[in-house]
């Protein structure tokens, strides 16, 4: 039986590991949590060292994570100290890493997803998860309302954070580098005159929603090349932010391999 590090949530160091919910902790200390084995792995497998790792060692085996950062807990700690309503049996403490647009590496002809005005951590994970899925080149969360680093995002990416590239920027500067780099933006907009099947998404393009409350605003649709509608059969005039653009990506990724 391993010798417990930690029986106790009072320990300072599992204080500051609940600290790090706040999103100004996170920023001041440039770290975020990541949950459970699965995203535990796919940190490890995309080059992010633990800084710091906490595990139950009757549900999980740290394997080559040893060291002086490295404490077995008790379940009961580890419960207590975990974000979601029921821990994995490990937590890891990961640095941030950099989130700007000049780190993007680009092929020739680019697919990249940009979210505007993002509010809810699960579809900003939703479009990282879709983004991994159909291979686009990079997300872009344009002034976002939550960070890439929440909790909720970094779990309902299901890992996709560490696979796909993402940057965060403010819009102006956003659509400046989209323009420099020769990057068509086309914008879901649900009273646009053309639907997605009939644009060209073969070309380098940006594929952008808005906000879930708001849509896209007026600044996006003046500057954007063009404007994509999602027909609607039903009831229902709009759908959720992360469906919208993943009709979208698909679209994309449709006529790219045809």
């Amino acid at each position: 039986m391993t010798d417990l590090a930690i029986t106790s949530h009072a320990n300072p160091r599992i204080k500051a590991l609940v600290g790090l919910r706040d999103r100004g902790a996170r920023d001041r200390q440039r770290l975020f949590v990541v949950e459970g084995p699965r995203l535990v792995e796919r940190a490890l497998a995309a080059g992010h060292r633990p800084v710091e790792v906490f595990y139950d060692p009757n549900r999980f085996d740290p394997g080559p994570l040893t060291g002086p950062t490295v404490f077995p807990c008790s379940a009961e700690v580890l419960s207590r100290a975990s974000y979601r309503a029921s821990d994995e049996g490990v937590i890891a403490v990961v640095p941030q890493f950099d989130l700007d647009l000049s780190g993007l590496a680009l092929p020739e002809v680019p697919l990249i997803l940009v979210a505007e005005g993002i509010e809810k951590p699960g579809n900003l994970g939703a479009i990282l998860r879709t983004a991994d899925a159909v291979g686009a080149d990079a997300v872009v969360a344009v002034d976002p309302e939550i960070d890439p680093f929440n909790p909720n995002v970094v779990r309902s990416s299901t890992g996709a954070l560490f696979t796909v590239p993402i940057a965060v920027s403010g819009l102006e500067n956003a659509l400046h580098w989209l323009h420099e780099a020769g990057i068509r933006l086309i914008g879901a907009d649900p009273s646009a005159d053309h639907d997605l099947w009939s644009i060209d998404f073969t070309q380098p393009c940006a594929l952008m929603v808005g906000s879930e409350h708001g849509g896209l605003t007026d600044r996006v649709r003046q500057a954007a090349d063009g404007l994509a509608s999602i027909p609607m059969r039903g009831a229902t005039d709009s759908l959720n932010a992360s469906v919208t653009i993943a009709l979208l990506a698909y679209e994309a990724l449709r006529q790219r391999r045809a």
